[in-house]
């Protein structure tokens, strides 16, 4: 096992502390378990997201009801 550091504001430290003295276990153990937690929940973006993105989440169903207008030739 590694030994890291973080920089936590004031706040949060003083409620990590709480929360490990009410669980008799240390402050270590808390931050693993919180890291584990979200690690196990995290799901990578597809790198493919993003390109061209038009920001509208119906594009599909949007296409379907516009009417086609042909683009002038000249």
């Amino acid at each position: 096992m590694e030994r890291t550091t973080f920089s936590l504001p004031n706040g949060l430290l003083r409620r990590l502390r709480l929360m490990a003295a009410e669980r008799d276990t240390s402050m270590a153990t808390v931050v693993r378990e919180a890291l584990e937690e979200k690690v196990a929940t995290h799901r990578p973006v597809p790198r493919s997201l993003g390109v061209g993105a038009s920001r509208h989440r119906n594009t599909a169903r949007r296409t379907g009801d516009e009417p086609i207008e042909p683009r002038p030739w000249r």
